[in-house]
């Protein structure tokens, strides 16, 4: 491959892609050259921001076809909602087999699929399509997360024994649009939307370092799930408000609240836990990722709002709603943790290094399709356990075809 600079097209305007792009600024060798949308305002926007901060002069296309026609378009990032996975996959593979257009590559943001099948149908098309694939999961090139399992493995492990538990929280008080509440869009609540992350985070922690993902074979998962916080009237009727009455937590809730307990073994067969938690109803500065790593004879601790920045505002000071001290910000006033780069202390300016940087050379991605499948697997085993309310064995063949009753729009805590 003699392609010295990767163009690329966003498949989606909305916040997830404005995030993409910001990162993109401390990557080299590409150019963002086209966004598509079913929202053409929000095209528009992430296209002049592209412009703005001066890593692609991106046109908006009308559809995906379109763009990925485009003889600049070497590769797509895939960033829509959850929802249109499977028709956007297919339009994909159809621009290929078509000869319309031809790409070296799609990334996908997380999830692959709302379910197995989802997931596994979007595997399919991409490899029917011949292209390289990447998963998009920024955590696991989180800067703290690769140089704390970096050190963790060389000197703790090495002397005293591998890592043996990994915990991984993500919680914040709630996503931006309404489409990401209703669990038969989603997939699910927040198990779905969050627990992806910190599965995968933990699971590449425990990872013995130059040893592929499947070196660790899960054996078990037990999960829980409520909605604490969003069923409650006051907060069901700012859902409903918010989304002009299609969001009805008082009839169909999504969880708010999850925690699972995966049991893995590796090669040697021992016994490895990964403890995630996620929530929708954390109430605090804004979003807060939380790690941890424990072997023998030592210990990692990661936390995002454990900022080296900090700023105080008294009651005095006024001034409009935002989230420029942090993603999900919650106030204003008093002592504020700031993260001052998010895209590149989340992993997404990493992650987006990794893709371009493999694309260009031909190679499938570390992190990739592959990985997004078993996730997915991970969290419909989940969701199976805290429906069934007991421990799932795996493998188990019915997680492929199961679909959770949140996603089904069925699921209701308080009858």
């Amino acid at each position: 491959m003699n392609k010295k600079r990767l163009g690329i097209g966003f498949i989606g305007g909305g916040f997830i892609t404005r995030f993409h792009i910001q990162s993109l600024i401390g990557v080299r060798d590409v150019d963002v050259l086209g966004v598509t949308s079913r929202s053409k305002a929000s095209a528009e926007e992430s296209a002049g921001l592209a412009k703005a901060t001066g890593v692609g002069d991106a046109k908006v296309y009308d559809s995906i076809t379109d763009m990925g026609a485009d003889p600049a378009i070497d590769a797509l990032w895939v960033c829509s909602p959850n929802f249109t996975r499977e028709e956007t996959f297919e339009e994909i593979e159809y621009v290929i087999s078509s000869g319309k257009g031809e790409l070296i590559g799609v990334t996908c943001e997380k999830p692959l699929g709302r379910n197995v099948r989802e997931a596994k149908k979007v595997l399919e098309l991409t490899k029917k399509s011949c292209l390289l694939d990447g998963y998009l999961e920024n955590q696991v090139f989180a800067p703290s997360v690769t140089r704390g399992k970096e050190i963790v493995w060389a000197r703790g492990a090495a002397t005293t024994g591998r890592p043996y538990l990994a915990r991984a929280a993500e919680e914040h008080s709630g996503p931006h649009m309404p489409w990401f509440w209703e669990g038969e869009l989603q997939g699910g609540g927040v198990l779905n939307d969050m627990m992806c992350h910190s599965v995968e985070e933990a699971r590449f922690m425990l990872t013995e370092p130059g040893k592929p993902r499947n070196s660790l074979t899960p054996v078990s998962v037990n999960a829980y799930t409520a909605c604490l916080k969003w069923q409650q009237p006051k907060y069901a009727k700012i859902l409903s408000e918010n989304s002009g009455g299609k969001t009805d937590y008082l009839k169909k809730p999504a969880e708010d609240f999850a925690r699972s307990l995966i049991e893995y073994e590796d090669n040697n067969k021992n016994k490895l836990l990964v403890e995630t938690t996620t929530s929708w109803c954390f109430v605090g500065a804004g979003l807060r990722l939380s790690m941890e790593l424990f072997g023998p004879e030592y210990s990692m601790f990661v936390n995002t709002l454990d900022s080296d920045l900090k700023v105080f505002f008294s009651r005095n000071v006024s001034g409009i709603s935002g989230e420029d001290l942090v993603e999900k910000q919650n106030a204003e006033s008093g002592e504020m943790p700031v993260v001052s780069s998010e895209t590149d202390v989340y992993g997404y300016t990493a992650e987006n290094r990794h893709m371009v940087e493999s694309f260009l050379a031909g190679k499938r991605p570390n992190e990739n399709f592959d990985d997004g499948l078993e996730v997915t697997r991970l969290l419909m085993a989940a969701y199976m356990s805290a429906e069934q309310n007991k421990t799932i064995k795996l493998p188990n063949p019915d997680i492929d075809s199961f679909i959770p009753a949140v996603a089904r729009g069925e699921w209701n805590p308080k009858g």
